[in-house]
């Protein structure tokens, strides 16, 4: 009789690829949906009412803009209670002055701020002001 340690083909479970002494490969993608979900959730749990059946998207680019105009970075379409988030203009089109992983996630999460202040009509800071007052 088999344990419940093993597949239907008789091994054993598997163990991740880069081994154990490695870390977890991540990806840009899986990254970007992470901090994505983590901001909304933290605005959802904010403004329930607001936020209450917002959909929160992530799409690739945007839709062509004539050119010389500024390629969006999300695109809110209240009516249709949608907040879409670009995820390539965000990630390539950003001029960090330090690029490294903490400041990446802040530029998201500073795209979800926006975009969130925009659906609801408010300003960005006065959507979490006690998470900003260290003082």
């Amino acid at each position: 009789m088999r344990g419940n340690w093993r597949d239907r083909h008789g091994r054993g479970i598997r163990a991740a690829v880069t081994g154990p002494h490695l870390p977890l490969l991540s990806s840009r993608n899986g990254n970007f949906e992470m901090t994505v979900a983590s901001a909304a959730q933290f605005l959802k749990e904010m403004w329930p009412d607001e936020l209450a059946e917002a959909r929160f998207e992530i799409g690739l680019m945007p839709a062509s803009s004539p050119e010389g105009s500024k390629v969006e970075r999300w695109h809110v379409v209240p009516a249709e209670k949608r907040i879409i988030l670009y995820r390539l203009p965000i990630e390539r089109m950003a001029r960090l002055h330090r690029d490294d992983e903490l400041h990446k996630r802040m530029l998201i999460e500073s795209c979800v701020f926006r975009a969130v202040a925009e659906y609801i009509g408010k300003d960005p800071w006065e959507l979490a002001p006690d998470r900003f007052r260290h003082f």
